[in-house]
């Protein structure tokens, strides 16, 4: 019998993690996040973000399909509002907009099915970019 081997497990503490920029140049916005997961292979990633309070991702659309578990404050989006505790899947392509409540910061893990990216609707740089 073959003796088994536990796996290695990646362990962050999101509570003493430092939070770093997460750049979105075209519309020169400074997210903040706390990297917990990449996966190498498939691109998939997990962040521990904030949006903060007013903060309005515009319209946008993504290649990757992605998920937002709200963990305080309320995600903002084109269909609703959704407070700590919702899950809300975002699939690949479609045109968006979500982002944090006036009166709040919303706090989330932003969770991806492969490579990140970003278009937003009417970037002059993105000629691929959806209209609305």
């Amino acid at each position: 019998m073959t003796e088994a081997i536990p796996v290695e497990l990646t362990v962050v503490d999101t509570t003493t993690a430092p939070w770093e920029l997460f750049p979105i140049e075209h519309i020169q916005a400074n997210l903040e996040h706390v990297p917990l997961m990449s996966d190498p292979e498939t691109g998939m990633t997990i962040l521990k973000m904030v949006y903060r309070a007013g903060f309005t991702n515009p319209w946008h659309s993504h290649s990757c399909a992605h998920g937002i578990y709200v963990l305080e404050g309320t995600l903002r989006t084109h269909q609703g509002r959704y407070p700590a505790g919702s899950f809300v899947w975002f699939p690949e392509g479609g045109i968006m907009e979500h982002g944090a409540t006036l009166e709040e910061d919303c706090t989330f893990l932003f969770i991806t099915n492969k490579p990140f990216d970003i278009h937003f609707v009417g970037d002059q740089d993105d000629p691929d970019a959806p209209k609305i």
